[in-house]
């Protein structure tokens, strides 16, 4: 991997050039002093003053007798003086600005990755956000954007980079009515598209079976016509997402292998059906297919996958039953 296939992964790099087949976005550049708050780990979780008065969690109710269990004693050397929360106003004035251009509920994310791995702590559990102080509260508990803020040119085999020069907030619109089932990762391996995977992998759906050979012709011919001669890499990934009126959507793009998931393949059997010359489209063919682990509602921590645990078990047994489909020649794999 080349640091210049990883630069054209970026949303900034790539929304411009594909806006009209893509979702709604804004796109912002961040502020070091920003930057420099989501990477300070410091001193306590504070999230930034808000100007709008807009907070992201719930005001919590005064309780007096509460505070008697925090206080503490004069001398006892545990005094400290408390930290004043950041403020970034301006930022915050063009965000919500953005936000109400959007429709008043977007979700963001940074060059490369989304905090996926915080929707949790959101009160809706999910990414949508309706002001400042919750998309600052997801990108703060995000574990995952170190990846974009330290990590992103690790794998490059010429890197000289430790990080972009410049970070951005892309602010995308809140599609409530989007379905999880009609999102699809697709594989390119020299400008050919090799493998089309569903996206969501933590569910069967059963309308896919029915729908599956229509959507792979769908996906190819969208991709023959916007997206093959438009991307400068050779090598990538795009995800795309497709409208109930068969309108193709793309979602987002990343790099061939690394840190992207292969989802229901694995990168050498991806390779392998680049010497095929050929597509092959996998979706999750039954309840027993399914992949919890890589998708959770609470960080992946929180999960005992130790040996002889109950996920471990599970996560064995879906690893097999989706071997079976790959191999069963019903499988229309």
């Amino acid at each position: 991997m080349k640091e210049e296939e990883v630069n054209c992964c970026q949303i900034q790099e790539w929304y411009p050039k594909f806006k009209s087949v893509s979702i709604r976005t804004l796109i912002h550049e961040l502020p070091e002093s920003f930057v420099e708050y989501l990477l300070d780990d410091s001193g306590p979780f504070l999230l930034p003053v808000s100007v709008s008065n807009e907070d992201a969690l719930p005001n919590t109710v005064h309780n007096p007798y509460e505070e008697e269990d925090f206080q503490v004693l004069e001398g006892s050397g545990d005094e400290a003086e408390p930290s004043s929360p950041p403020s970034f106003p301006e930022l915050e004035l063009k965000i919500k600005e953005s936000i109400e251009s959007l429709g008043g509920a977007v979700f963001p994310k940074l060059n490369w990755s989304a905090p996926k791995d915080s929707a949790w702590i959101s009160t809706s559990g999910t990414l949508q956000c309706t002001s400042f102080s919750e998309i600052a509260l997801l990108l703060r508990s995000s574990d995952s954007l170190i990846h974009d803020l330290c990590h992103a040119y690790d794998s490059c085999g010429d890197k000289t980079l430790s990080r972009p020069q410049s970070f951005f907030l892309a602010l995308r619109k809140w599609y409530p009515s989007l379905r999880p089932d009609m999102e699809f990762r697709c594989f390119v391996r020299g400008q050919s598209l090799v493998g089309i995977s569903q996206r969501e992998v933590t569910t069967f759906y059963p309308a896919l079976l029915e729908k599956k050979i229509d959507l792979e012709v769908l996906i190819q011919d969208f991709f023959d016509n916007n997206v093959r001669h438009n991307f400068e890499s050779e090598n990538y990934t795009f995800d795309v997402y497709v409208t109930n009126n068969e309108r193709v959507k793309i979602l987002d793009f990343n790099p061939w292998g690394a840190f992207t998931l292969p989802l229901l393949f694995n990168w050498e059997e991806l390779e392998q059906n680049e010497e095929a010359n050929g597509i092959e489209f996998r979706i999750v063919e039954s309840r027993c297919g399914v992949r919890p682990g890589l998708k959770t509602a609470v960080p992946y921590d929180y999960l005992d996958t130790s040996q002889g645990s109950g996920w471990d078990q599970f996560l064995r047994n879906a690893d097999e039953e989706l071997q079976q489909q790959i191999r069963s020649p019903e499988a229309g794999g």
